[in-house]
Order: structure tokens, then sequence, then C-alpha cells
């Protein structure tokens, strides 16, 4: 398995003043994706000039107004999936995954509660 992107994930009830705090700090909007799986979320891809990306993930179910992550993008999710269920991490979706035509993810927490929000693209 080769990771493919890794950066800071913020998972939020309300994305909108997130979005607007990193405007102001010299991010852009740079990809908008909505409905993604049975959560309806809506994924927000920014980056600044120096080239850092950050996820904004709005989803109304969360138990808290927000949560900080990790996304972690990869070329195999099974096997990075079945890696981190080795090691304790359990799915926020449980057994599912949420799938889109060109994704697939799963947001992982571990025993500790840390969150990896582990994705695959699929190429077509």
């Amino acid at each position: 398995m080769k990771i493919t992107t890794f950066n800071p994930q913020i998972i939020t009830k309300n994305a909108e003043p997130v979005v607007k705090l990193f405007e102001e700090l010299g991010f852009e909007k740079t990809h908008t994706k909505k409905a993604i799986g049975e959560l309806d979320v809506t994924g927000i891809r920014m980056k600044n000039a120096d080239g850092f990306h950050l996820d904004i993930s709005q989803v109304k179910t969360i138990p808290v107004d927000a949560l900080t992550s990790i996304r972690m993008n990869v070329d195999n999710f099974d096997e990075a999936f079945e890696l981190l269920t080795a090691r304790g991490f359990k799915s926020f979706y449980g057994d599912k995954t949420a799938d889109t035509p060109t994704s697939r993810s799963a947001v992982m927490i571990a025993p500790s509660g840390y969150t990896i929000n582990l994705v695959e693209h699929i190429k077509k």
C-alpha cells in the first residue's frame, strides 16, 4: 500500500465559518463534492500558495461540533483498512464505507480516539 496524500482534515457540522477562516489565511477552494455516502457529507478541498492542503467535511450527524482528523489517501483501500482494523481502529460507518463513483472512504477511529479518514480514489 502506498500513501498518495496526507493532510489535515476538519470534520464539522457547519463548514462555512471554517472555510471563511482558511480563506482569510490564504487558502482557496480547489474542489467541492456533495452528497458523499449515507451521511450526506459535503467535502471541500483547499490549498494555499505554498501547496499545503486542507480538507473540510460538513456532516450534520457528528456527536460534537467539530473533529480534527488526518486525511490519508491510499492506492489500496482494502489493504490499508485491514492494517488499521488489525491495530484496533473502528470505522465510523460500522460495516460500511462511503462509496461514490470516484472514491471509497471510511473515517477510522483509533483506540486512543484520533481519526484517520482513509480514502482511495477510483481511477477509470
